[in-house]
């Protein structure tokens, strides 16, 4: 189940299989599907290479014209929505639910792909229900999400549910190297990623993204004190908000750019008419909320690094064997930090790192959020030293 573009669904053999025992037979087609799955176990390439195969003449050969358009979403028939925003409108849903009742322009089948079903809004999702209960007899929803408890229910009854596993760690890694990484790299990455493909193909071609991790994974054994603490979330949150914001900048010009040629509008004036500036004005909503999100998702993956390492000292701390850890490479100083920290404390700091994930999926104010972390961190990790010396907490 390698060939063709289920080549791509790395460590999910099984889930390939049915995929392309549907394609080969239409009767067991159903008209929505709900991919869920850990970040970084394939989602959206899963229901990409779906859509595909739907498409191509040969089941998903990967090398056709249909085949590659499906991929990269710009067949005619494969509308794909990755939303850069905090959710999902209604008013893009009601757009979608009206493309979902036409007949397919030049393929068998019309796709609609969401590869963030979990940010729509409980209106927007309003707005598909009667697209899903009463279906084009020739459109497939294919709706993307890391849970089912992550959709919301009415979306989520009317779709078959097909679940995505973490994939091994080495299947990553072989991927990689088939796309040119060196070994050692490739092995590096892959781990460094927890088995996520995008950040492990990102960690391996990047020596930025390499570098900003190590700075991460070295905070549990750096911090010396409250000023440390509140230094170091300072700094996540700056990396983060300079990350996005240098990412978006190009971006929003040239966005704006466009806007403009297309209003045939003189992109020098200082003043543009009404009606310009009022798309204007919406396309900086939009570039707002994206860059939110952006600094959003890579905090979130910075606590996914710092996570690691509490996770590495904890299989330290109770000398766990049979298991793998994240970051080898820091060995000496996880059985230090395992030394001066109880198992049961750095079980608390595990707690501290997701209520911080948490909190700030619930709007909480990024910044506050890694301080009250950090905070939290510092005071766990030196319960125990301070006890073996007779001090007792502060």
């Amino acid at each position: 189940m390698r060939d063709g573009v289920w080549g791509s669904l790395v460590g999910q053999e099984e889930l390939a299989a049915g995929l392309a025992a549907a394609v080969a037979d239409p009767a067991r087609l159903t008209h929505a599907y709900l991919f869920t799955g850990p970040p970084g176990s394939g989602r959206s390439t899963a229901a990409r290479a779906f859509a595909a195969a739907l498409l191509c003449p040969d089941g998903g050969c990967g090398e056709c014209r249909e085949c590659r358009t499906a991929l990269d979403g710009s067949h005619a028939d494969v509308e794909v929505v990755n939303t850069e925003g905090l959710s999902i409108p209604v008013k893009q849903a009601r757009e979608l639910a009206l493309t979902a009742a036409h007949h397919p322009s030049v393929g068998a089948w019309r796709i609609i792909v969401i590869e963030d079903a979990d940010r729509l809004t409980e209106q927007a999702a309003d707005a598909l229900l009667k697209a899903l209960e009463e279906p084009s007899p020739r459109t497939v929803w294919m709706l993307c999400a890391p849970s089912p408890q992550d959709v919301i229910v009415t979306i989520r009854s009317r779709s078959r549910h097909l679940s995505l596993r973490t994939p091994p760690v080495e299947a990553v890694a072989a991927l990689l190297e088939s796309q040119g990484v060196d070994a050692a790299m490739a092995a590096y990455a892959a781990r460094a990623a927890q088995s996520h493909i995008g950040v492990a193909r990102w960690l391996a071609r990047d020596e930025s993204a390499r570098a900003r991790r190590h700075t991460v994974t070295r905070i549990p054994f750096e911090l010396e004190g409250l000023g440390s603490a509140l230094r170091k979330a300072a700094s996540l949150h700056e990396v983060a908000t300079s990350e996005a914001a240098a990412e978006a900048e190009q971006r929003d010009v040239a966005e704006r750019e466009e806007l403009l040629r297309l209003n045939g509008a003189d992109p020098t004036a200082r003043a543009q008419p009404p009606a310009i500036r009022g798309q204007l004005n919406q396309l900086a909503k939009e570039q707002k909320a994206r860059a939110t999100r952006r600094v959003r998702d890579v905090i979130d993956r910075t606590l996914v690094d710092l996570a690691s390492v509490y996770r590495d000292a904890l299989l330290v701390s109770v000398g766990a064997s049979g298991v793998d850890l994240v970051n080898p490479q820091d060995a000496g100083d996880l059985q230090r930090l395992a030394g001066t920290t109880s198992a049961d404390a750095l079980l608390l700091c595990l707690e501290q790192v997701d209520t911080a994930r948490t909190r700030i999926g619930e709007n909480v104010t990024p910044l506050l959020a890694l301080e009250a972390m950090l905070v939290g961190l510092h005071q766990l990790q030196g319960d125990l030293a301070r006890t073996s010396t007779g001090r007792g907490p502060r």
